[in-house]
């Protein structure tokens, strides 16, 4: 990196329709040759940390001890419904709408996975200390610590706050658990990531589906990938926030 950090780059099927993981090699191989190693998961706790834990964990036999949930002001006002062109105006009651995206995803990683979890809050120049506090305060209430991040400004020195604060949380004892067992059917590991990881009240199939899943049933237990929205919890990309009571319809 441009401060001296060896990183490994060893990429793997990448986009919404596959796992988003680097590959196994690389990871074993940092996990030799350093104290630490960070890797980057995919896009949000419903899908890339989904399919890196239920996938790839579960596969080669690895566990995380922590867990950084990375998010930003601007982002959780565009899940309180304010149009892309007003996310540097402050806005305390949309950032309050959408902060329940947050919690989604932080939920998703202690209460369905039981791993330890920081969230990293990328500050932005329009960021005010109103909004701030606001997250910070929603997190806290939940028990998870919040750190500011000004990486982007101040490189390495920017992200001290929250290197500790993952330091702090891979000394903790923490047993992973995946979202659904290997031995289900693919329909069931379906309905359970939909419900369990999305907060879906039901799944709907389309038809020739269920045919489709059964076949594949019979190649053995394997995990499922899973492609949808990545703008929504939900499959509906217009439903931001914290969607509830909402069907996830597979198509194919």
């Amino acid at each position: 990196t441009l401060e001296g950090t060896p990183a490994l780059m060893h990429g793997g099927p990448f986009a919404n329709i596959a796992h988003g993981c680097n590959s196994v090699i690389a990871t074993r191989t940092a996990l030799k040759l350093g104290d630490y190693c960070v890797t980057e998961a995919g896009f949000g706790a419903d899908l890339g940390a989904e399919k890196f834990l239920d996938i790839k964990c579960r596969m080669a036999g690895l566990a995380p001890s922590a867990v950084v949930v990375v998010a930003t002001i601007r982002a959780l006002k565009c899940h309180g419904g304010v149009p892309k062109t007003e996310l540097g105006k402050e806005n305390p009651d949309a950032l309050k709408l959408g902060i329940g995206n947050l919690l989604k995803h932080v939920e998703n990683m202690r209460s369905v996975y039981s791993l330890p979890v920081v969230v990293a809050l990328n500050r932005f120049a329009t960021d005010t200390q109103e909004e701030l506090a606001l997250v910070e305060k929603a997190l806290r209430a939940i028990d998870v610590n919040v750190s500011l991040c000004d990486v982007w400004a101040k490189g390495g020195e920017g992200g001290m706050d929250l290197a500790r604060e993952v330091l702090r949380l891979t000394e903790q004892p923490s047993q992973l658990t995946f979202a659904y067992p290997l031995e289900e059917t693919l329909e069931n590991k379906i309905a359970l990531i939909a419900r369990r990881v999305y907060g879906a009240k039901d799944v709907a199939f389309a038809a020739g589906v269920k045919t489709q899943l059964r076949k594949l049933d019979k190649l053995g237990p394997m995990p499922v990938c899973m492609a949808k929205t990545q703008y929504s919890l939900s499959d509906d990309p217009k439903r931001v926030g914290r969607p509830k009571d909402f069907t996830v319809t597979v198509r194919q």
